[in-house]
């Protein structure tokens, strides 16, 4: 009997590893084809992963809270006919039948054979962990003495290469982590290992309420200290007069719902700004690979989200310099109502090029955003307020009510000076401040 090796999948670009959630299958159960196996998370987004055959399973190779590299086995399905290799996605994907399915991801060897005695501890170490001690030739002991940065403490793969660095003279796998495809899938030059700076300990007083960071906190957490060490951020900032703006919208939003049954909000314009903006200077509109500018072909715009749970979430409109506002407005509420019920699927939040958050949501002027990486920039929208400004007549100029918000571009200072990052961010304020009354729906 030939087996079925069902790896971790890969789902999104800069997406290295996943946290497995649930398995809804043991060892020794019977599976069908397209029934659900496995539910894993990722800081973007959760999945339940199909099994593409019918078979048994013979062998689950992670457990439930485990962070697993993409392209890792997780579970063999012993089945009939020719064995093969399968890079799980999520439920949908199509397979074609008679052809062996494509695998992109760099497979990791792990080990199936029993477990030494020199390795059975009181603590759980996941096979990728162990792999890591044996190759580098950590005792028990040693491993026991890490302290681990996972949930309930446990050691992870971090844990282990940052102990080899700062005790072990950097040899061997520490030293060529960040560069091996096998622990940086995807994103070769965005999560290096991490330095040995450490956190001053923040100790309790009496009355103090400590609160746990959920999973997905962690990550975000992770994400953003990650963009600081990778990308030298600079802000510009300028300010916007958006009174035709608010003026057209109030006297079209009441007939743009009768007619689409969707809220008429800003963000629509703003997107379509940013996007027309990112087409004029695509030199925002890239990403960084080591000493190489990918300037993206498709202006994929990122709308981050915040969630009922306080966390955030960025779904993706794509090709955003191809839709009316319509459009744009059609996207962005759908996918704003399915961040909010966690119903987002994993092409919802890939392949973003350039993100948008709205500060002015929560009453805010101003905000100084941090990078989501692998992008170079991100564009922060303040609240809208009446103001007094000077206004040029032919006749002189005169103080007058005016509608006016504040703009700030977060850029990466690697790639984009303060001349490209300027001139942009200066066009989508024009872009704003043109606006039509007569613009209609």
């Amino acid at each position: 009997m030939s087996t079925f090796e069902i790896l971790m999948p890969k789902l999104g670009e800069s997406v290295e590893e996943a946290t497995i959630t649930k398995w809804f299958v043991k060892e020794g159960d019977s599976v069908e084809e397209d029934q659900v196996l496995i539910e894993i998370a990722t800081d973007k987004v959760d999945s339940e992963i199909p099994s593409p055959v019918g078979g048994v399973v013979q062998k689950i190779m992670y457990q439930t809270d485990d962070v697993v590299p993409v392209g890792a086995p997780i579970a063999i399905i012993a089945i009939g006919g020719e064995g093969t290799k399968w890079a799980g996605t999520a439920v949908g994907t199509e397979k074609t039948a008679g052809t062996k399915p494509k695998n992109e991801s760099v497979p990791l060897k792990v080990s199936t054979e029993p477990e030494s005695d020199s390795f059975k501890s009181s603590k759980f170490y996941s096979p990728l962990v162990k792999s890591i001690a044996k190759k580098e030739n950590i005792s028990l002991t040693e491993l026991d003495s890490i302290h681990g940065s996972g949930k309930d403490n446990r050691v992870t793969r971090n844990d282990v290469l940052n102990y080899l660095s700062k005790n072990k003279g950097g040899t061997g796998l520490a030293e060529k982590a960040a560069e091996s495809k096998v622990f940086n899938q995807g994103s070769e030059a965005l999560k290096p290992v991490k330095p040995q700076i450490k956190a001053p300990e923040a100790k309790t007083e009496s009355g103090d309420k400590v609160v746990e960071m959920d999973r997905m906190r962690k990550l975000i957490a992770d994400h953003m200290v990650m963009s600081k060490q990778v990308s030298p951020h600079v802000t510009s900032i300028i300010e916007a007069d958006v009174t035709n703006l608010v003026l057209w919208r109030n006297n079209y939003k009441n007939a743009f719902f009768e007619k689409y049954g969707i809220k008429l909000t800003f963000m629509p314009v703003f997107t379509q700004a940013v996007a027309k903006a990112l087409r004029d200077f695509p030199g925002i509109n890239a990403s960084v690979n080591g000493d190489q500018i990918i300037i993206r072909k498709n202006v994929n715009v990122g709308i981050a989200v915040a969630l009922p749970s306080g966390n955030l979430i960025v779904p993706v409109v794509k090709q955003a310099d191809q839709k009316n506002l319509i459009g744009l407005a059609t996207d962005i509420n759908r996918m704003a109502a399915l961040a909010r019920i966690n119903k987002l699927s994993p092409d919802d939040i890939q392949g973003g090029t350039f993100t948008i958050t709205n500060f002015g949501s929560f009453q805010n002027l101003i905000g100084t955003p941090i990078i989501n990486q692998p992008q170079v920039a991100i564009l922060a929208t303040g609240i809208i307020e009446k103001k007094p400004a000077v206004i040029e007549t032919p006749t002189g100029d005169v103080i007058a009510i005016r509608h006016k918000m504040y703009l700030s571009l977060s850029y990466d200072h690697r790639v984009v000076d303060g001349s490209l990052g300027g001139q942009f961010l200066r066009r989508i304020g024009d872009y704003l401040e043109e606006w039509s009354l007569d613009a209609g729906i």
